[in-house]
């Protein structure tokens, strides 16, 4: 984790804050020292920090440790939930095609149309970033069908045109594989993994994580964007 750091001056003139804050400094205490007063902010500053690295800095959307946070609340509540892994299928070829910086692009847009889709949808539903191209998304069991479609058809509508007239037209690109051979590779297409928590089938992150993983491989060996919907209950 990362440690705030908090300096405390009586005064501090001007040129002290700023050289603080210019050096990285995070929070100024200042004033007559006050015991009680000074703990509850330096608790408050860690939180804060805390939730800041919670964040994926390349999307603002949160990471894992968010994620689970909330599928564990959800399981405490007993509530009927789907958790949708959303990946890009292909994305290191387009990364290595296109470079680091188209490529993160392409993940910003992703979850972009993740978001919008989601929230406008399912206002109570909740998005994460795991990190690289892997997105979580939770919503209502009913919803699954609406929010994947509708995802997955502004995803394909839009992904090709991150791609020259050329590669469009071809349908193809060729960059080297992790053997480093060459290989052609579709255009960038979305797989999602349904899971769906219902009458309380679940009681632990762990078995959702796994069956997940799992249903995740299979949506990603289908050609093209997809989602796959599991309801069996576990293992």
């Amino acid at each position: 984790s990362i440690i705030p750091t908090v300096l405390y001056h009586p005064d501090p003139p001007d040129d002290i804050l700023i050289a603080g804050f210019q050096n990285g400094v995070d929070e100024f205490l200042h004033g007559e020292w006050r015991d009680k007063l000074f703990e509850v902010q330096m608790k408050m500053i860690a939180e804060r920090s805390s939730r800041d690295i919670s964040f994926n800095p390349s999307t603002a959307l949160p990471g894992p440790g968010m994620i689970e946070k909330e599928i564990k609340r959800l399981l405490k509540l007993e509530a009927d939930f789907a958790v949708c892994y959303a990946d890009i299928d292909d994305f290191k070829a387009y990364n290595d095609y296109h470079g680091y910086y188209f490529g993160d692009r392409m993940i910003r847009l992703t979850a972009r149309i993740i978001r919008d889709v989601v929230f406008d949808l399912c206002p109570e539903g909740f998005v994460g970033h795991i990190g690289g191209d892997d997105f979580m998304f939770i919503i209502p069991p009913e919803q699954v069908g609406p929010v994947c479609e509708n995802i997955i058809k502004v995803f394909d509508t839009i992904a090709p045109y991150r791609y020259s007239d050329e590669d469009r037209l071809r349908g193809t690109i060729q960059t080297r594989n992790r053997k480093g051979e060459m290989e052609t590779f579709s255009l960038l297409s979305l797989s999602i993994a349904v899971l769906i928590n219902h009458h309380n089938a679940f009681t632990h992150v762990g078995e959702m994580s796994h069956m997940l993983a799992d249903l995740k491989k299979y949506s990603k060996s289908l050609k093209g964007s997809n989602f796959v919907v599991e309801r069996r209950k576990k293992y």
